[in-house]
């Protein structure tokens, strides 16, 4: 499952295997840091035809032969009734591999077509009706956890499109539990850099499948944000790596969310709620003396 041909120059398999130990152990790092997958486990994971889908199944599955519980996986994967669609090519390598797997059908092509005007970024839309598609049949064959192929630097470009745009301090969390309560999100790969994913993706040679429903396109606040931490890294490797360890060793303390931490009773000398805004600026409870 996981070997790499031996008609490969041996410093290229012995670079090879390299890569794939690195992703192997950061995913199960991040498993077990998270607690994303536990004994008896039902998986969903989604497969788009991407690389970084491909590599979040190839991971799992050598992960299960040597797991210290055990879990089943099925692949899952979306058919949106785009044009041009091979609906051939996942089947016969998911057959190939002897992996579970089940597809669904839903023409979320048409409705995106029909309501996002001409020129207009349609990824949102899509992304949503995706979501609730999965979400549905999650609920309905009775999955545990749905595994979702995000990558650290989906994170990081998250948080600063986030930061920058909506001025909002949040990304994508490893494990994450549904708005409705029924759905425990998991992202394996939250510890594995892009690059790293896009080189063992090109050594399998997965059979990629482009996204026609919008030519891949992505927004441009997104690749904005991209070429940001691209000239970042380029100029100074690892600031990636640095921005994403911040994400994890979080201060509440040194913020300003109020809503995290009691800034108006720090320190405070007496036990009488703090005057509000409006008694700061109109005077609305003038001092007693």
């Amino acid at each position: 499952m996981s070997a790499i041909p031996l008609a490969i120059p041996a410093a290229q398999r012995l670079d090879a295997n390299k890569l794939a130990k690195r992703l192997r152990r950061l995913t199960g790092q991040a498993i077990a840091d998270y607690n994303m997958i536990e004994e008896g486990d039902r998986i969903m994971v989604c497969l788009s035809g991407g690389k970084d889908s491909y590599t979040l199944l190839d991971m799992l599955r050598q992960l299960q032969a040597k797991a210290p519980v055990r879990f089943e996986l099925v692949a899952v994967h979306l058919d949106q009734k785009q044009p041009g669609y091979d609906a051939e090519v996942l089947p016969k390598y998911l057959r190939a591999i002897e992996q579970p797997f089940e597809i669904l059908e839903q023409d979320t092509y048409s409705v995106v077509q029909r309501v996002i005007p001409e020129g207009k970024t349609m990824c949102g839309l899509c992304s949503r009706l995706r979501r609730g598609a999965l979400y549905t049949h999650a609920e309905r064959a009775g999955f545990t956890k749905i595994a979702l192929g995000h990558h650290r630097d989906d994170m990081v470009e998250t948080l600063f499109l986030n930061m920058f745009y909506h001025s909002r301090l949040k990304s994508m969390p490893p494990k994450l539990l549904s708005d409705d309560g029924k759905h425990v999100l998991i992202r394996p790969l939250a510890y594995c850099k892009e690059t790293d994913i896009a080189d063992y993706a090109e050594q399998k040679a997965f059979p990629i499948m482009p996204c026609n429903l919008c030519g891949s396109q992505e927004t441009l606040q997104r690749k904005a944000i991209k070429a940001m931490l691209h000239e970042w890294e380029r100029k100074t490797p690892g600031r990636t790596e640095n921005v994403f360890r911040a994400m994890t060793q979080i201060a509440p303390s040194q913020l300003a969310d109020r809503e995290l931490f009691d800034f108006a009773t720090l320190g405070a000398r007496s036990p009488n709620p703090p005057p509000s805004t409006t008694d700061w600026l109109l005077g609305e409870n003038p001092r007693s003396d």
